[in-house]
């Protein structure tokens, strides 16, 4: 279920969500394309929730702004958002997460963001981490038989502190 830190209906996000939103917006702009209201409300979601949202929760969201929201227009922005680089899906839990990799990328177009997500299976919270060994050793074992890796996601899942912690009380 998503939960936002949101407060009125009006300015549904929170100030760093807002900013995110606007850094998105100028950045689909620069590739000559747009994040459309839709498209924003999906990321904003998605950016507020703290943990992966599932497409059906937030078409329940999307449904507050838009009464007619429908899943294809949910997917259709997922599908969007995903080329842009702006969100992750969560293959393990079909989900998706925030990614503001891209908006700080410096790497130009041809980035290979190489994200990694612990996922935890007591809490279903995920961090996102990007180990440049690991990385690294993507590229090297690739070399090795004439690959060029344009971009990876490693899933792993386990225990965060946190279930740790309340396990061991």
């Amino acid at each position: 279920m998503l939960s936002s830190t949101a407060t009125t209906e009006l300015d549904p996000f929170s100030p760093r969500t807002l900013a995110l939103l606007d850094r998105a917006a100028a950045f689909c702009t620069t590739r000559a394309s747009r994040l459309t209201e839709t498209r924003r409300l999906v990321l904003g979601l998605i950016l507020e929730s703290r943990k992966p949202a599932g497409a059906y929760d937030i078409l329940d969201h999307l449904r507050q702004y838009q009464r007619n929201a429908a899943p294809p227009t949910v997917y259709r922005a997922l599908d969007f958002l995903l080329a842009q680089g702006l969100i992750h899906r969560i293959e393990r839990m079909s989900a998706f997460i925030g990614c503001a990799h891209r908006l700080d990328c410096h790497h130009g177009n041809g980035c290979g963001h190489r994200a990694q997500f612990l996922i935890c299976s007591g809490c279903g919270a995920v961090s996102e981490v990007e180990d440049s060994e690991i990385s690294h050793a993507i590229t090297s074992a690739s070399r090795k038989i004439g690959f060029k890796p344009q971009q990876s996601t490693i899933e792993i899942e386990g225990i965060c502190a946190s279930c740790q912690q309340a396990d061991s009380t």
